[in-house]
């Protein structure tokens, strides 16, 4: 886990059904997927002094594992990853993984995951700021009535992503007449 102000970062573009994602990495591992309207507050890194490189042996790597992931044929990310935030919002980011695909946890959950159920607020804050959507699942966390709440890539990309899910058979969406977990 680097400094964003003292290291070399690169980014390349991505293509996919729910917009153009932008990926940035050190020389470290992946350091951020970004979204087409990303508010630039939520993930500040100096993107614009970043080189346009998709040979970068990071970004490649996660434009095959994202490909694969859109196309149904991949469930976790096998990534180097260089997280760049407080030590409560890396071990929040990095408690994402463990979701295991095609289910959803509550706020209340993922902050129980990490040691203390009261702890949702600042959970929901940390998981709010996860600089790698997608790779990191933060779109698996949803409201305590099953409501899906918010996501920096918004309510309609949170929704594709856990339809995605659900057409490999592993999730029921919320409304629907029961949440089931993957088998």
């Amino acid at each position: 886990m680097t400094n964003t102000e003292t290291c070399r970062l690169h980014s390349t573009t991505k293509a996919s059904p729910v917009g153009v994602l932008t990926l940035v990495a050190s020389d470290v591992g992946l350091r951020a997927v970004l979204w087409e309207h990303e508010r630039p507050a939520r993930v500040p890194l100096p993107v614009v002094g970043a080189t346009d490189d998709h040979d970068h042996p990071v970004l490649r790597a996660a434009v095959v594992q994202l490909g694969e992931y859109f196309a149904g044929g991949r469930q976790r990310f096998d990534l180097p990853l260089d997280l760049d935030g407080t030590p409560f919002q890396q071990a929040a980011w990095l408690a994402l993984e463990r979701i295991p695909y095609g289910t959803t946890v509550s706020y209340g959950e993922q902050a129980a995951h990490l040691g203390d159920r009261r702890k949702a607020r600042a959970v929901g804050a940390a998981i709010g700021r996860n600089p790698l959507s997608i790779v990191l699942p933060c779109h698996r966390v949803i409201g305590r009535d099953g409501a899906l709440t918010g996501f920096a890539g918004g309510l309609d990309a949170k929704r594709a992503l856990l339809s995605l899910e659900a057409s490999q058979g592993c999730l029921t969406l919320p409304g629907d007449d029961a949440r089931r977990e993957q088998p």
